[in-house]
Parts: structure tokens; C-alpha cells; sequence
């Protein structure tokens, strides 16, 4: 045989082979190997072109403390501070109001300070109706009136429904004419039945919208939940729904938003689009899956005359996609649709698509958004028509006749002649009503506009935190270098992501950049609603805790100087010369004060010509020497001392403005002077925080630098000198001693020196308050358990640590003084007291200071004394 025919058997028996070894494994290990295959196809895709694991951080993370103290986040959690659980949303900027609706309740808060100007109408359920409710077996927390639509009906009227505990009510709400008139009430007597326009459960899932009088709503339409429909209802035309019970329109759906789109200039040719999950029928019943979907119907939809009557005629649907491709041809798809949102374009006809979509999976969970333009969502309806052939009765294109008009076909003035019969959908031939009926799915599914999701989140939304996310809005901003959709996504835990998508010629993926991280509620909760005032640049959370509203941004948390300024990479912001502040696009003469770089985030190129470049130390490799810069920078850096006690755990804290920047640690050691970077080992662990050491070492003791890198940019963040005190000076300090056999003064008699009386009242404050630190230390100084967050279980028990061992010393040194002063009043002659020595000078974590302990903290006046603390700096600082 030839060496040829050799090859071509052994790859042969291979490949037997290893077809019966994947027989062979069960079916559960083949189910981990494709999830493996899905996450690493996923994480590659979301780590995007550039930079993937870094731009995945937000660069900057602020709590709920820091929104609030920076001024840029207000809250409302009704008025009497109870919680406001949001259920509906209404953005009214005509009026200058945001509108929520509640549990029994309605509010119309400030959109320019939501905690101010609160007004509120009580809307309960009447008493027999709750009590109906629960002789009925409902729960006694949903038999309430929950409001769960806000529409604005003309400039003076809104029109509110809700669930009136298991019997939907709809009223109108006079709003006035202007902002300035402050009228809100209630208009109970033009009540009417919500059947229809609201569902009787607080849970079931719902979508509405009000447009020309007419109301179009998704939702379940009886009282135990089991009629899903698609209605409109209207004072002028009589209500249309979908075909009750029909599972080839809609199979158990979860309902979640729905909007008017015109087509053309002829508003007769409007269409409503429905955007729903729903359990798919390609699947032919072998397996259940839920598939996102999009159906469209006719605005001016009059339903069929003997087919179809008062029901749709116009209704179809096809599949929104929502996938990543994966490197062997296998999507992984994320098929369960959360929420949506619009972007109007210049064109209006043509507004953006993005939509939250979650994986089906509950072994494998992951977020994506997912954008789509309306070219592609129209093309998708004027295809083909999805139908079952073959033998095996299998889901194909339609390639038979259709019928004329085509069915979904809208009846206007611009596709129909004033002599036309087909003047309406009641004029339609029946055999095009059958058609639709038979035919409402179609084969084309609609994809995204760049072939994968904008953002992909594995593992939630907060890269492995397990969060998911819940909601989106986005903001189209003008920047130096082009437009950039900014997306605020809204997670299950209270938080907001502020994110951009970036698109690069010749890059199939998208480089996805998280700016900031923000905690819009104190505990995490899950955000149910959320709305944009692009007019006030402000962004408003609801939740069932209440309403937060937000600032689109905050340019001076990014930093000081041009290049954090650049690195941020936010389209809101650019530095103007001084600070990094909003930009704003204005004309072309200012715009060499400016500097930004969205694309690429390149602080060399921007910020080479700024003055304070040494001060910034911006360093790329190879293009400025700077060491010289860096080292005057270094030497302006303030010192702060830390002491720490030898074989203790110590913490030298040093946390980067930006979560992107690498963290680097050099030490000047004292014993040597030589200067190096700290290695990390099993007793020296770098921490998000800082440097930890789990048991320190004399040798420890020196000079530390930590220094922030990112993209070119260093920066020296903090230098922290570390003095290690010997642990027998500490046993020796803590050990038992002899009691004295002399009584000590009276308080009153120890201080008896005649020159400083106009200090006497301060002093003796400040020894009263001394007496009660040491005499709350007590032998053992620091009570037992008592242990910082950063002192592990790797402390030696027995061992006193720094601030113990400052704390002894300062209350020894105290008593000292105080025998010295009683001896000195009774005899002139006794010599002055010494000083115990300590190593280095001040109190650990505050800045340098020359002298022992107790003179500095007698110089720092009313400063409050916390000799706990003075050992190592606070984690918080």
C-alpha cells in the first residue's frame, strides 16, 4: 500500500474512532463540553476588539454614598419615606413632570428635583371590591389597585388604568394646561372598564400605548390568566382583538413593549409593532422553547366582514434574533426577550431598535443587547411566509400563490385609488382573511444590524457578579470624532451601566466599553422602569423601593488631568484647558480647548501640548521621557505613615480612581536603601484595596510607591512609609506589671502648672476623655474579638497589634506625665520626664509628623482622639 493510502486509513480509523468514543459519553458531559464551547465563544465576543478584559470594567464605580454626596443623584420614596413601588412610568415634558404609578396610588414628582414639589392622589379599590377579591382565593397583597398604565391623553388629561383589585378600572387625570397651574386630580366620575386595557393580575406581564385616542395593548384579558390577546380598543371604532385560543398567533406569551411606527407620510399606512416572547411552533412539540418575537398589525385595521370579524386581519409575526456566532457555525442565541427601546433617527419612519434579550438557560446564563434597524424589520415582513411541507411536515418558506391583497397589507390612500373597492380590511376577499389566519408566521427571521449583540454579558451583568439585566435606554451623543449611542442598562441588583459600543473598519465585532458602574439604590433591588430626559441630561430609575434620578454624567470623577480625562473615553465629556468637563459641541474655533478621543482613547496624541503634562507624567513608551517629571511628582506626594507590629497582618491601602489601571508597588527598604518592586508570595497578597501583608517582617520596613498604569498613562497614587515595631517591645509593653504602692492624685491635683490657665477648661476636657480611652482598654487593650477587616485569621493570637501597641503606649506615657507633674508639685527639684521613644513619628495612616504620639494630638486642638485607628489607615480613607 502507499504511504498515501496509509494517511488515508489511519485518519479513516481515527475518525471511527473518535465517533465511538463521543457515542460513548453521556449525554450530560456532552451537554458541559457545548456549554464550555458557548462561554468561550461568548467571552471572546464580549471582550471585543480592542482591549476586551479591560474595557469589560467599568472605569469608574460610584456607591449610592458617593451619587449622593457629589450631588448627582436625587431620590423620592413616597412622601412619607414608606417606598414608592414603581409599576408604570410617564416622562410628560410639556408639563415638566414625571408621572408614576403605584400600589393605590398616583404621583406627579419635579423632573428637575424629584424629592421636591411631590404631589399624590389616592386611587384605592373600593372596599367591596377587595373584599370580592379575596373570597375569590386571590392574595391579600394583590388585591389592591395597582396602576399599571400612564398615557398622556391631550394636553390638559392623562389617562391612568389599573388593576382595581381583580377588576381592571380606567380613569382620566387632570394635569392642566401648563406646569405652572399645579393641578393633579382625579376625574372619578368618568370611570370606566379596564377590560381589555389593563389585566386584573399585578403580576402578569403587560404593554400598552395611547396614539390618536386609540388604546393598543398586549396583556391577559380574564380573570384567571388564560386569555392572551392583542387589543385596541377606542371611543370612534369598535375593539379588535386576536382570535381567542388560536396558539398559532400567540402561545403563552410574556408581553413587553409596544409602538406606532409610520411608513410613509400617510398615517393610514401606520403600523403597530408587538415586541413578545411566546413559546415557538417551529419546534414540532419535540422540545419546548420560548423564541423572542416581533408581530405587526395595521393601524387602521378594521377586521374581516364575515371572516375574522372584530378580530385582526392584518396580524403577523416573525422571530427576532439575538445571537453570537459561534466558531464552528453553532449561535448561541439569547431567545428570551426583556425589554425594548427606540431611538429616533432624523428620519422618523426609521428609528433604531435595541432590545435586552437573557438566555433560556438556567445551567448557562448570560445578558445581550442587541440593536435593529427598521430596513431589516420590513424586509423580514414582505418576504416569504413560514408554512409546513414535505413529508416529514417540516417549517419552510412559502412558495405557493399568495393572494391579493397581500395579507398584512395596510389599506391607504397612497396604495389605493379613490376608486378602489379595497377601500378598507372589511372589503378584503375572504380568501385573503383565510390566508392570514392560516399564515401569520413569517420565514425570515429579523437579525441584528451588525450579525452579533452590541454588549454580552456572561455570567451577569456585573462579569460574574450574577446580576441580570432588566432595562435599556439610549442617548445618541455628538462627540469630536462622530456620534456614539451611549445605552444605560438597568440590572436586577439597583444598578445602572453606562455603556458605548464601538465599530471599527475591518473588525467584525464591536468594542464594547463600560464608562461607569452606578448604585442608583442604597440595597439592591431589581429597576422595573426607567425613562430619559435627553432636554434636562438627566436619566430617572424606578424600583419598589422608589424613584432615583440621575445625572447622564459627571465629568470630574473621572479625574484631575487631560490624560484620565481622555482615558475615560465618555462621548458626555473632554477637557477644556482646566478640568475634564461636558462637551459641548459648539463651533470650530473652540474646538482646539477641547480635547477628546472616543475611538481610541489615546492620551498621548491629545493632551502632548497641555502645560501641566508633567505633572501628568504621561508616559508612552518610547515617545517622552518623563522620569525626570515623575520623580518631582513623587517627591510632591504626600508621605503617610503606617506602623505595623512584626508578625502581625498589616494593610497599606492605595485604591486607583480608574478600575482599568494596573497597580504597581515599589519599596525603598530602610535596612538597605534599595529600591525594587514588592513580590507577592504567600505572605504578601495585593488586594483590589492594597497591599496586605499577612504576617509583616522586620525587613518590611521602608518607603512604599504605588503607581497606576493605563494605556501609556502612569501615575503616582500614594507613599506610605512603613515602620515595623519589634514584637518584644510590644510583649514587653502588654506584659503584666507590678502594681504601684503609691495612690495617685486627685484628678483636680495633677495639673497644677500656674502659666496655663487660660487652657485649664481644654484640658481638662481632653484628660477626662483620656481617662476613658485608657480605662476602656484595659489590660488587654482592645476588647476580644474586635479585629479590622483586614487583620485575617493569620494574626498570631497573644500578639498585640500596631494600634494596641500605640495605645499602651500613649496611656502609659500619659500615667507617666502624670507622676512626674504630681512629684513635681511636691518637689521642684525632680527632674523633667522622658519621653518613651517610638519608632518613626505620628499616629499610623496620618501624614508625617515630627514628635511623640500625645504632642500631636495635643497640637490637633478639638481633633477627635482615635488611637485605635492610628496603627493603619482605614480601608475607607
Amino acid at each position: 500500500m502507499s504511504r498515501d493510502g496509509m494517511k488515508a486509513v489511519t485518519r479513516m480509523t481515527t475518525t471511527m474512532e473518535t465517533t465511538r468514543f463521543v457515542q460513548l459519553l453521556p449525554p450530560l458531559l456532552l451537554l458541559l463540553l457545548s456549554l464550555v464551547r458557548l462561554c468561550l465563544s461568548m467571552v471572546a465576543t464580549a471582550g471585543g476588539a480592542d482591549g476586551g478584559a479591560e474595557s469589560a470594567l467599568p472605569r469608574v464605580r460610584m456607591s449610592y454614598k458617593d451619587l449622593l454626596e457629589s450631588n448627582r443623584s436625587s431620590t423620592f420614596y413616597g412622601s412619607r419615606g414608606g417606598g414608592a413601588a414603581v409599576h408604570s412610568m410617564l416622562l410628560d415634558e410639556y408639563h415638566e413632570r414625571l408621572f408614576i404609578g403605584s400600589r393605590d396610588l398616583v404621583y406627579s414628582l419635579s423632573l428637575d428635583a424629584v424629592h421636591q414639589d411631590a404631589r399624590e392622589i389616592r386611587w384605592a379599590a373600593p372596599a367591596f371590591q377587595k373584599e370580592l377579591c379575596l373570597m375569590q382565593g386571590k392574595d391579600a397583597k394583590r388585591c389592591a389597585n395597582f396602576v399599571r398604565a400612564l398615557h398622556r391623553y391631550n394636553q390638559t388629561h392623562l389617562v391612568a388604568c389599573g388593576t382595581g383589585a381583580f377588576h381592571p378600572i380606567c380613569v382620566f387625570l387632570n394635569v392642566g394646561h401648563k406646569a405652572e397651574e399645579h393641578v393633579f386630580r382625579l376625574d372619578a366620575q368618568k370611570a370606566e372598564s379596564g377590560r381589555g386595557k389593563c389585566p386584573y393580575d399585578p403580576e402578569q406581564s403587560f404593554t400598552s400605548t395611547l396614539v390618536g385616542g386609540d388604546l393598543y395593548a398586549g396583556l391577559y384579558s380574564d380573570f384567571f390568566g388564560e386569555d392572551s390577546a392583542i387589543f385596541r380598543t377606542s371611543p370612534q371604532r369598535h375593539a379588535l382583538r386576536t382570535e381567542h385560543a388560536d396558539r398559532r398567533l400567540l402561545d403563552e406569551p410574556r408581553f413587553v413593549a409596544v409602538h406606532v411606527i409610520s411608513d410613509t407620510d400617510d398615517h393610514d399606512d401606520d403600523k403597530v409593532y408587538f415586541f413578545f416572547t411566546e413559546m415557538a411552533m417551529e419546534t414540532d412539540g419535540k422540545s419546548k422553547a420560548r423564541y423572542s418575537r416581533i408581530g405587526r398589525v395595521c393601524a387602521n385595521d378594521a377586521g374581516g366582514h364575515r371572516v375574522l370579524l372584530n378580530k385582526w386581519s392584518t396580524f403577523t409575526k416573525t422571530r427576532l434574533l439575538c445571537s453570537v456566532p459561534g466558531p464552528d457555525g453553532i449561535d448561541t442565541h439569547f431567545d428570551e426577550l426583556v425589554d425594548v427601546f427606540l431611538l429616533p433617527t432624523k428620519e422618523e419612519s426609521d428609528p433604531l431598535i435595541y432590545g435586552v434579550f437573557r438566555t433560556a438557560s438556567h445551567v448557562f446564563q448570560g445578558d445581550a443587547v442587541c440593536a435593529y434597524r427598521m430596513s431589516d424589520v420590513r424586509d423580514a415582513f414582505n418576504g416569504a411566509y413560514a408554512h409546513k411541507e414535505g413529508p416529514q411536515f417540516q417549517w419552510a418558506a412559502f412558495e405557493g400563490r399568495v393572494p391579493y391583497p397581500r395579507p398584512g397589507f395596510c389599506p391607504s390612500k397612497l396604495t389605493s385609488p379613490p376608486d378602489s373597492p379595497l377601500r378598507s380590511t372589511r372589503d378584503y376577499p375572504e380568501e385573503v382573511l383565510h390566508f392570514a389566519r392560516s399564515h401569520p408566521l413569517m420565514a425570515r427571521p429579523v437579525v441584528p444590524a451588525h450579525g452579533r449583540p452590541l454588549f454580552v454579558s456572561t455570567g451577569g451583568s456585573g462579569r460574574g457578579s450574577g446580576q441580570r439585566l432588566q432595562r435599556v435606554v439610549v442617548d445618541r451623543v455628538q462627540a469630536e470624532d462622530g456620534h456614539y449611542d451611549v445605552l444605560f442598562l438597568a440590572t436586577d441588583a439597583g444598578l445602572v451601566l453606562k455603556v458605548i459600543s464601538i465599530e471599527r473598519e475591518g473588525v467584525s465585532a464591536p468594542e464594547e466599553v463600560v464608562l461607569e458602574e452606578l448604585q442608583a439604590f442604597k440595597v439592591p433591588t431589581t429597576i422595573t422602569a426607567m425613562a430619559i430626559s435627553v432636554k434636562r441630561q438627566r436619566l430617572f430609575v424606578g424600583s419598589a423601593a422608589g424613584v432615583v434620578a440621575l445625572q447622564l454624567q459627571q465629568c470630574v470623577s473621572y479625574g484631575s488631568v487631560c490624560a484620565e480625562c481622555c482615558l475615560a473615553r465618555d462621548p458626555y465629556c473632554a477637557w477644556d484647558g482646566l478640568s475634564c468637563s461636558k462637551y459641548q459641541h459648539a463651533t470650530r474655533s473652540s474646538r482646539r480647548f477641547r480635547r477628546q478621543n472616543i475611538l481610541n482613547g489615546d492620551p498621548f496624541m491629545q493632551c502632548l501640548d497641555q502645560n501641566n503634562i508633567a505633572e501628568q507624567g504621561v508616559g508612552v513608551a518610547g515617545a517622552l521621557a518623563v522620569q525626570d517629571e515623575q520623580q518631582q511628582q513623587e517627591e510632591q506626594e504626600e508621605e503617610r505613615v503606617v506602623f505595623g507590629v512584626e508578625r502581625n497582618s498589616t494593610f497599606l491601602e492605595c485604591v486607583p480612581r480608574s478600575l482599568r489601571a494596573t497597580i504597581t508597588w515599589h519599596v525603598q527598604h530602610a535596612h538597605s536603601g534599595l529600591t525594587q518592586e514588592v513580590k507577592t508570595d504567600e505572605r504578601v497578597a495585593r488586594t483590589p484595596h492594597g497591599l496586605l501583608f499577612r504576617a509583616l517582617h522586620r525587613l518590611d520596613a521602608g518607603v512604599y510607591r504605588c503607581r497606576s498604569a493605563e494605556r501609556g498613562f502612569t501615575q503616582g497614587l500614594r507613599r506610605l512609609r512603613l515602620h515595623v515595631i519589634a514584637d518584644e517591645r510590644v510583649r514587653a509593653l502588654v506584659a503584666p506589671r507590678q502594681p504601684h504602692h503609691h495612690h495617685r492624685q486627685p484628678h483636680h491635683h495633677r495639673r497644677q502648672p500656674h502659666h496655663h490657665h487660660h487652657h485649664r477648661g481644654r484640658h481638662d476636657a481632653d484628660d477626662a476623655e483620656d481617662d476613658v480611652v485608657c480605662a476602656s482598654a484595659g489590660p488587654a487593650g482592645r476588647g476580644h474579638g474586635h479585629r479590622a477587616w483586614h487583620e485575617g485569621p493569620a494574626q498570631p493570637p497573644g500578639h498585640a497589634g500596631a494600634a494596641e501597641y500605640c495605645e499602651r503606649a500613649w496611656c502609659a506615657e500619659r500615667a507617666r506625665r502624670g507622676q512626674q507633674a504630681a512629684g513635681a508639685a511636691g518637689s521642684p527639684a525632680s527632674s523633667p520626664p522622658v519621653p518613651m521613644s517610638l519608632p518613626g513619628a505620628g499616629g499610623g495612616g496620618a501624614t508625617r509628623r515630627r514628635g511623640p504620639p500625645h504632642d500631636g494630638r495635643r497640637g490637633r486642638g478639638k481633633a477627635k482622639r482615635t488611637p485605635r485607628r492610628a496603627a493603619v489607615p482605614s480601608p475607607g480613607r
